[in-house]
């Protein structure tokens, strides 16, 4: 409109131009007088041109124009942003620095058989309590450190410093040295509100090393020397871990295939190693397969991974050799752990996400507080663990599970899980001498992350 206008005045002045002359030369007026009157009669309009476009600027500042632009609704977009976990600061230079952390509360219970000598029924526990930060360092470095509060002893979860150029990432600390798909994937985004029982009965844990990894298209190749966790820097481990991940999408599936091989020497002549499990829940202290302690000089393992996820479907499975060389003249024991698990969303449109070659977080379609339910998975899982072998009798555990993760926001998580443990030469016998029974476990989960 205010061109439109700005137009129409341009072109009454022209006319004023064109016609002040014809009429001077009507009246013979001289060429310094024609000039003189359009100078004055130019400077009129432009005078009430600038009085115009004041009045026009003052009405709209009153009112908005009906010629405004029109502006989607940026509320939604506000409301999103506002639902960020978490503040990231970053400065120009290339550093930036983001907290992070996650709470998790379990609850539930464990029932044995009256016979068996074993504690049993409701159990708690605060399993994470974590606080860090991550972020990057100018020249291509990042970081990453949290501290986990839960429990009797605070401990240092992650403590890595990373290097990344392209494809390939360079970490030295504290960090995860390439056991298991279960175990890689973290705790925030598992299936079950604990791991298959080979991962704790093996001892894979975060350990003090350096590493690099290897990234491109279909293939993620990880390696690296690592020697014991920061709590246990006493023991002289020394070993070395490598992985392979194949990751091809075929379509609408996701696929992923690895293979693992850790070799860990444990470094002093009197070294032992002791691999036991709980009954699917944490927050019980007894363990019904067991080995006790083992005299070792090293740890084999290799393991092998699949997976694929299409739409609301995901199906996981792996198996890993445990082998220990003994110092004493028997043969060297090998023991198996691995699983087989399927999942289902039964809310429209939501599934399970992949990324680095480990499973990553679920972002539900609708979530609550935007008028929908948020995600709803089940899932089940065969779980078997066998302690048996080369004169060494520690149990062989059979698990049956089940799991219902409700998620009403990315970063919310409510679940219940159920396992049915079915044990043969467990280590607790009942009242009869029995080790051969089953145990039932219930457990319930809250969390939160940022």
């Amino acid at each position: 409109m205010q061109i439109a206008f700005r137009l129409s005045v341009l072109a009454a002045a022209l006319s004023c131009t064109v016609a002040t002359p014809v009429f001077a030369q009507e009246a013979n007026v001289s060429t310094e007088q024609e000039l003189a009157a359009m100078r004055a009669q130019l400077q009129a309009l432009t005078s009430r041109i600038n009085e115009l476009e004041a009045d026009l600027a003052e009405s709209r500042a009153v009112s908005p124009s009906t010629d405004s632009p029109i502006v989607g609704d940026t509320s939604t977009v506000s409301a999103q942003q506002e639902a960020a976990p978490a503040t990231q600061l970053a400065t120009s230079s290339g550093w930036s620095f983001k907290p992070r952390g996650r709470l998790m509360f379990d609850a539930g219970t464990v029932s044995v058989p009256d016979s068996a000598a074993a504690d049993d029924g409701f159990g708690n526990e605060l399993r994470r309590a974590r606080i860090g930060a991550s972020g990057d360092l100018p020249g291509g470095f990042g970081y990453k450190f949290e501290i986990d509060f839960a429990g009797d002893e605070v401990a240092i979860s992650d403590a890595v410093l990373t290097y990344a150029d392209g494809p390939l990432e360079v970490a030295v600390g504290q960090h995860n040295n390439f056991q298991s798909l279960d175990e890689l994937t973290s705790s925030l985004h598992t299936s079950f509100i604990e791991r298959s029982a080979f991962t704790d009965a093996f001892g894979f844990e975060r350990r003090i090393g350096a590493s690099i990894s290897y990234s491109s298209g279909l293939i993620l190749a990880q390696a690296g020397l690592f020697t014991d966790n920061s709590a246990d820097t006493g023991t002289d481990n020394r070993g070395v871990d490598g992985r392979v991940v194949v990751m091809p999408k075929i379509g609408p599936v996701q696929m992923h295939l690895a293979g693992s091989v850790h070799y860990n020497d444990l470094g002093h002549e009197d070294a032992s190693v002791r691999y036991r499990q709980r009954p699917f829940v944490h927050f019980t202290s007894i363990r019904y397969v067991d080995t006790r302690n083992l005299a070792a000089d090293n740890e084999f393992g290799i393991g092998i991974e699949a997976a694929a996820i299409t739409g609301p479907f995901h199906t996981a499975a792996e198996g890993f050799w445990q082998k220990v060389d003994t110092p004493l003249e028997v043969a060297n024991p090998t023991f198996f752990g691995g699983y087989v698990e399927a999942g289902y969303f039964l809310t429209a449109g939501d599934a399970r996400g992949y990324k680095g070659g480990k499973f990553d977080r679920v972002k539900p379609v609708n979530p609550v507080g935007e008028g929908g339910f948020g995600s709803l998975q089940f899932n089940l899982r065969y779980d078997y663990l066998d302690l048996n072998d080369a004169g060494i009798v520690g149990g062989i555990q059979n698990a049956y599970e089940a799991s219902l993760i409700w998620k009403p926001t990315d970063y919310t998580l409510f679940s219940v899980n159920y396992g049915r443990m079915d044990y043969r030469d467990a280590a607790i016998p009942m009242e009869d001498g029995d080790r051969d029974y089953g145990v039932d476990a219930l457990g319930l989960r809250a969390q939160v992350d940022f």
